[in-house]
């Protein structure tokens, strides 16, 4: 079976589709299925071309064995809709091209979602190779860039809705990355197959015991200290000014310390938040590579995971959750729904706070803060949960079991 994975975010780029998509096409290829990987030169979160790729109409590498065929994108010199567009649609229009003109024929063609706009690509290049079509959803959009208030033109929006429909009747399975998404689009789409895709985590990579480092000492923080991590994009959609606003609440706490890792939209309005209110116990690091996260994880005590308290989040799970709890951390989940179902009823593994809710969040930082059983009991639990629900090696396997079902063995 020849797949090719079409997505306009891969390694060295970091992040969650990133290593998602990455750590699913190494698995499959080890059961045997021919993989390929069509993307853009590396950019994000900088928005700046990676050394060694620039200047490039088309570069071919292979990573850990994975050919990876690389298209020229446009990067935004702003945050306006039309350059962002701009930077969408010069992928489509480059990843057709490159496909079209450098890659082989192949049987399924999985395109990533956001952005959807790359559903133009897939449909041309699977007429082109004559190929059937997997779409993954990761987020449900137009529907979330709507409720977020991105995107507000009624005929960008119905442009989009309408090629979001004809994505999904025209492929052989539609993969969501939570059963919420899945769910949804059966509600609207009831003849569309689809199927649950869930994120997961390596465990033997986000392993405590074979940690080595100590990013704590090297960045100046006490033995003593309680070290609340968020990880992540810094974006819309998290709401992180409630860690801001629970830092204020515990300053006279001399020990509770907040760590916010990552790039996005919001940092820099953040940032000024917390110079505004003098937050000293609020530090702020650029994102890292995938190989300095163990470090940084096993460095915290508590992870906290927050999102805005939208209808649309109930079907939510945020990906920094599975290697936060395979490293034993526990954790606050701000985040109501699917997420809630799966870690703090089930796994048992997470305290709930409201969505926005500071005093909330606050209440579970002390009690975190103070109670170090809770702590170890928590984080022990959730790598038992992980390695039992949401190891990638089981998911890559049930899989490939579906891809054989809709596309064959051959």
């Amino acid at each position: 079976m020849k797949l090719l994975i079409l997505t306009q975010y891969f390694p060295p780029e970091v992040g969650a589709p990133q290593n998602r998509l990455f750590e699913l096409a190494v698995r499959l290829k080890r059961i045997g299925v021919d993989v390929s990987v069509l993307t853009a030169m590396p950019n994000y979160p900088q928005m700046k071309i990676y050394d060694g790729y620039e200047s490039k109409d088309y570069l071919y590498e292979e990573i850990e064995g994975i050919p990876v065929h690389r298209a020229s994108i446009y990067l935004p010199t702003s945050k306006s809709i039309i350059q962002r567009l701009l930077n969408y649609f010069s992928f489509v229009y480059s990843s057709a091209r490159v496909g079209k003109n450098k890659i082989g024929n192949v049987d399924v063609i999985m395109c990533e979602s956001p952005p959807l706009f790359l559903g133009y690509s897939a449909l041309y290049l699977k007429r082109k190779k004559k190929a059937k079509l997997i779409f993954n959803v990761s987020d449900l959009w137009p529907e979330s860039a709507e409720k977020l208030g991105v995107v507000t033109n009624k005929w960008m929006l119905k442009l989009a809705y309408n090629l979001e429909a004809k994505l999904y009747r025209k492929s052989v399975l539609v993969t969501g990355q939570t059963q919420g998404i899945c769910k949804s689009i059966n509600k609207r789409f009831s003849e569309v197959k689809t199927y649950w895709l869930p994120n997961g985590v390596d465990v033997s990579y986000y392993n405590p015991s074979t940690i080595t480092g100590n990013w704590r000492k090297e960045n100046g923080f006490q033995d003593n200290d309680v070290l609340f991590l968020y990880a992540g994009i810094i974006g819309l959609a998290q709401g992180l000014e409630i860690i801001l606003s629970a830092a204020e609440k515990v300053k006279e706490h001399a020990s509770i310390k907040f760590i916010l890792l990552g790039s996005g939209p919001e940092k820099e309005k953040l940032q000024v938040i917390q110079r505004e209110k003098q937050l000293t116990n609020v530090y702020f690091f650029d994102a890292v590579s995938k190989t300095q996260m163990p470090q940084i994880v096993q460095a915290s005590d508590v992870s906290v995971i927050p999102l805005r308290k939208l209808e649309l989040f109930l079907g939510a799970i945020p990906s920094k959750i599975f290697e936060n709890l395979a490293m034993e951390k526990a954790v606050i989940l701000a985040v109501d729904g699917e997420a809630r179902e799966l870690f703090v009823n089930q796994g048992k593994c997470a305290l709930y706070s409201e969505p926005e809710n500071v005093e909330d969040l606050v209440k579970n930082v002390l009690l975190l803060t103070n109670d170090t059983s809770l702590r170890k009991q928590l984080g022990e639990r959730g790598r038992t949960y992980v390695e039992q629900s949401f190891n990638r090696n089981t998911i890559a396997q049930n899989f490939h079991q579906e891809l054989i079902k809709y596309v064959g063995k051959n």
